[in-house]
């Protein structure tokens, strides 16, 4: 029957109720006769206590079962949700302390903010301080253009087929689980490949039909992100030529995230038709960024996003080189007017963003994802292998089913194999 708890302590149900109040960007109102008639201790004590919230329909449900539980004389109704987006405490009938949300939360979030600025990119720092000031901040949102609950791979797992699908990894790479869990709930066999496995020549890429490589620090980004994977590549005569020959094949596809994105945009002189390309460098915060952040999916030939096009969703990202960095100055402009951005960082209202943390990295016209011009091989900095299953969000629409929309971009892969 709860909606929300949160314990009584430092700053006391003051700060307790205003902390509710930020999380759930909601008014609260809240009448203090019944704690005594000191309103100051009754608001500033950090006495053993804690709030909940519950419906307004369950209240008398949650306070019999409070009673027979010992606790009634315990348990006081404080107030209800407002919709002034206000922290209103009442006493006597009269407010004994008022202020707009937002005044509150941004007092409460002043001391971050001006340790973000000694420590982080001032600039972020601010642009992120200034978030709050937004009245009309909707919060995450999505929009889809397609039934994430359908099945399209349907007709083509029930032959029996599974491709196989080499899901790459290098020392310091740690995304080849979820990876590889993607691709298996998409209708692959997803295959464990270690670079020293290609090096050596024990496992040769014309035995598979896609690659994908995974996120992490490869040699610990001591070349640059991803840098190191790319050289051992590019470096290394079998390899180089097992991963030529394999981006030339006209069946093949690929797919790069986080750190398989900084590698294998490093590997675009031997991609046909990825020479607007980028390379990725350090986060215009200065930071590692690990949060939940607004996409849009645009038009691209990208065989990962088809039918996907105009959806506006959440993604996960957890980089700390996430900025795209053209070799020219107007190369954003350029790929985004060629068609090869598949997707792009939103606000929170459904604008392309280079304000951070909407947009975690700076990355120019919020461009975190690209595809070669043929559209079989994609890279991308988020981490769409992490939200493949609803339950994996954080936050997501009460109507989702089991899978969550980002299994389009597997089954896409696996429609186009056929």
């Amino acid at each position: 029957l709860l909606l929300a708890y949160h314990d009584r302590s430092d700053g006391g149900l003051f700060a307790t109720l205003c902390e509710m109040s930020f999380a759930g960007r909601v008014g609260v109102s809240v009448a203090l006769d019944a704690l005594g008639n000191d309103p100051l201790a009754a608001v500033f004590s950090e006495e053993l206590g804690a709030v909940v919230q519950v419906r307004r329909s369950d209240s008398i449900k949650v306070q019999e079962q409070l009673k027979r539980a010992g606790l009634s004389r315990h348990s006081i109704v404080l107030g209800s949700l407002n919709d002034s987006d206000r922290v209103v405490f009442t006493h006597a009938g009269n407010e004994w302390l008022a202020a707009p949300r937002r005044a509150w939360q941004r007092a409460w979030s002043e001391t971050s903010y001006r340790m973000q600025s000694l420590r982080d990119n001032p600039a972020c720092a601010q642009q992120e301080y200034d978030r709050l000031l937004d009245a009309e901040d909707p919060g995450l949102g999505a929009t889809l253009t397609f039934d994430s609950n359908k099945d399209i791979t349907a007709p083509y797992i029930n032959k029996g087929a599974c491709p196989r699908v080499a899901v790459l990894r290098e020392q310091g790479v740690n995304g080849q689980i979820e990876m590889a869990a993607a691709f298996d709930r998409a209708g692959f066999e997803a295959v464990d490949v270690h670079m020293s496995d290609i090096i050596a020549g024990r496992v040769a890429l014309k035995d598979f039909i896609g690659l994908a490589a995974c996120g992490g620090f490869s040699y610990g980004d001591v070349l640059g992100a991803g840098g190191g994977w790319a050289k051992s590549i590019l470096f290394n005569s079998r390899a180089h030529d097992e991963f030529a020959a394999f981006f030339a094949r006209g069946d093949s596809f690929g797919l790069g995230v986080c750190n398989g994105c900084q590698m294998m945009s490093n590997l675009h002189e031997i991609i046909p038709g990825s020479e607007l390309w980028p390379r990725f460098v350090r986060n215009a915060s200065e930071q590692f960024e690990a949060r939940l952040v607004m996409v849009e999916v645009l038009e691209s030939p990208s065989l990962f996003f088809q039918g996907m096009t105009g959806s506006k969703l959440p993604i996960v990202v957890a980089h700390g080189e996430g900025r795209a960095e053209f070799s020219e100055a107007n190369g954003a402009q350029r790929v985004l007017a060629a068609g090869l951005v598949a997707l792009r960082y939103l606000d929170n209202h459904g604008r392309p963003t280079e304000t951070y943390p909407a947009n975690p990295n700076g990355t120019p016209l919020g461009i975190t994802s690209l595809t070669n011009t043929d559209g079989r091989f994609t890279i991308l900095m988020p981490h769409p292998e992490r939200l493949f299953r609803s339950v994996q969000f954080s936050w997501r629409p009460d109507s989702w089913g089991e899978d969550g929309p980002w299994l389009r971009l597997f089954r896409n892969a696996r429609v186009a194999v056929g």
